[in-house]
């Protein structure tokens, strides 16, 4: 990843070649944009012909019913309907009816300036993939509310870092641009407003190059703003959840699993701690824990697996896991474990027996025989399962 530095847009050669004619495709989704969509696609022609780049402007209409598509029709642009609802939708429609070398995406409403287009072309034609407009920096005064620019967009990002290392600082940013050839290869599905993240998210699992360079955000020019805040960022979080099993599943179930293990070894050691003992109360608390978190990182492993086997994922780390460790790896560590279990369930059955069938002690040590029986148990099926989606593994 890296981050480009603003500088003054520079007018691409007028000789390139470019296939059918058309080297780039600018794509506008819309719904209901009727006041300035015509605005936004003379914008975008004539900074093509201003630069004498070879391109088309395509709106994608999402059922709009103002007018927009006849609006933008007449102005010159070609028009996709796309009758599903949702940013995403209409994006993948109008990727499919781009005929450019490269993309350029960015939104109806005049937020975006497509006088940038040059810069973005500068860019992929230096060798990038994907390229990034960052707003953060240079956003004219009502154009973003407070909470998403101080609040929303910064934890967004800063998640999106966090869970999958994609070092951008917008991620939300409307306008892009990009290579066409890359769509196989992002293999975007997303409908909705998260189509966005995908979009960064495929990018970065895929190692593409992936810049940004500082663009500017104006105000709103139509009709109200369609973001729905809250569903529309809690979309956002739970696609970034689901799309890395290892945040979603594995840290907190390995997490789970290793304070219910030191919860339980401190009350098996009988160490007392704020001024009392811990006892079979607390042990229980500590064996739902272990068998809670097992439970939430063998989902987690077989999220993993699931989608490297079924949807092309690809996760570094599962992938050493998975050339580390083997089926045979996880039979004898969950048989072990459960092994352990029944042991020490011998051991009570035989204190039991030696105080002729009386009352039934060691309730900790039961509680503890009984918690690694299922662990151990989890881990064997668990591991079979996983060894089951692998059968997908492609060659």
């Amino acid at each position: 990843m890296s981050t480009i530095e603003q500088t003054a847009p520079v007018a691409p050669a007028r000789d390139r070649s470019a296939p059918d004619g058309v080297q780039v495709s600018v794509v506008i989704p819309c719904l209901d944009e009727a006041q300035s969509i015509v605005e936004v696609v003379q914008i975008a022609q004539d900074t093509l012909a201003r630069h004498g780049i070879p391109g088309e402007v395509i709106v994608a209409d999402n059922g709009s019913t103002d007018g927009s598509d006849d609006l933008a029709r007449a102005a010159g642009a070609v028009v996709v309907a796309e009758p599903r609802p949702g940013y995403g939708s209409a994006y993948l429609a109008g990727f499919a009816a781009a005929r450019g070398e490269y993309i350029v995406m960015g939104d109806a409403d005049l937020t975006y300036d497509f006088k940038d287009i040059p810069r973005f072309l500068e860019q992929l034609e230096d060798g990038a993939d994907l390229v990034m407009g960052d707003r953060m920096d240079n956003i004219h005064a009502g154009a973003m509310p407070w909470m998403h620019k101080h609040v929303g967009n910064p934890v967004m990002s800063r998640v999106l870092n966090v869970f999958f290392r994609t070092g951008v600082s917008d991620c939300w940013c409307g306008m892009r641009g990009f290579r066409r050839d890359i769509l196989p290869t992002l293999d975007l599905r997303a409908t909705g407003m998260e189509f966005a993240l995908e979009m960064v998210i495929r990018a970065s699992k895929e190692k593409l190059d992936v810049r940004e360079f500082p663009i500017e955000l104006h105000p709103r020019g139509g009709d109200p703003s369609k973001l729905a805040r809250f569903r529309d960022g809690w979309r956002g979080l739970r696609f970034m959840l689901v799309h890395s099993p290892t945040h979603l599943f594995v840290i907190p179930g390995a997490a789970m699993a290793l304070l219910g293990a030191l919860t339980a070894a401190l009350v098996l050691s009988q160490l007392s701690l704020f001024g009392r003992p811990w006892d079979i109360h607390t042990m229980i608390a500590g064996a739902l824990l272990m068998v809670i978190g097992t439970q939430v990182m063998a989902l987690g492993l077989c999220a993993h697996a699931y989608g490297t086997y079924f949807m092309g994922e690809k996760d570094p780390w599962f992938d050493r896991m998975r050339e580390r460790f083997s089926l045979e790896h996880g039979l004898l560590l969950g048989g072990g474990i459960a092994g352990a279990g029944l042991i020490c369930g011998a051991v009570i059955a035989g204190i039991w027996i030696d105080r002729g069938f009386g009352e039934l002690s060691e309730e900790r040590l039961a509680v503890l025989a009984a918690t690694l029986l299922i662990v151990g148990v989890q881990i064997f099926f668990s591991s079979f399962l996983i060894s089951i989606l692998g059968l997908r593994r492609r060659s």
